[in-house]
């Protein structure tokens, strides 16, 4: 059977509230399916939902990482200057990022070839376990394995999220860790851009 390797450029923004709810936003301007974006939200409870701005996306989605529950419909990110706005569905979330510290101006210097390779990820993904959760690379469900390149990081260091008119509260830490996938985002919030593969079983191969 062949194998199918998808990769997404854009931004993951992760960030808790005082709630308990964790909210990680996906941006991607490139991808397999054109731009789009799509949201994941995990309550203190563990309830995990996926949503996804069509059915497409969404099965894709669902297809790599864990949920309860998935929702499809628009999902709208827009940015001015340092904010954030970010609509979906009973989601509203608006945050704030401050200036990039010394990691992200490292990451930056990273060539964009070779924070494509499996190989960075593997290199990448022993000093990203220093952080409580987070990992570069592994794998959500058999037959699939992903790897993720960190290219720039700002810290988000304002946020406003409501869920079906409720408010959640004030930035908090990411935690406990999210358990959509392999790893989880940093506990301190952050806006992260990054390319992210898939690599996984080509379900039109024979």
């Amino acid at each position: 059977m062949g194998r199918e390797r998808l990769s997404f450029d854009g931004w993951i923004a992760a960030a808790g509230t005082a709630s308990g709810t964790r909210v990680v936003v996906g941006h991607w301007p490139r991808s397999p399916f054109g731009p789009f974006s799509d949201v994941m939200l995990e309550r203190a409870d563990g309830w995990r939902l996926l949503l996804a701005p069509t059915s497409r996306t969404a099965e894709y989605i669902a297809g790599i990482y864990h949920f309860d529950e998935v929702r499809t419909g628009p999902v709208s990110v827009r940015r001015r200057d340092a904010v954030w706005d970010v609509a979906a569905g009973p989601l509203a979330l608006c945050f704030t990022v401050g200036r990039r510290g010394a990691l992200g101006l490292a990451l930056r210097t990273v060539p964009r070839q070779l924070a494509r390779s499996p190989l960075w990820a593997a290199v990448a993904d022993a000093p990203a376990r220093l952080m409580a959760g987070v990992r570069t690379r592994g794998s959500s469900r058999p037959g699939c394995r992903q790897w993720y390149a960190a290219c720039d990081l700002w810290p988000i260091i304002t946020a406003d999220a409501s869920f079906d008119g409720r408010d959640l509260g004030p930035l908090a830490p990411v935690v406990p860790p999210v358990r959509f996938g392999f790893g989880s985002a940093p506990a301190t919030p952050a806006l992260v851009r990054v390319l992210s593969t898939v690599e996984r079983a080509d379900p039109g191969a024979t």
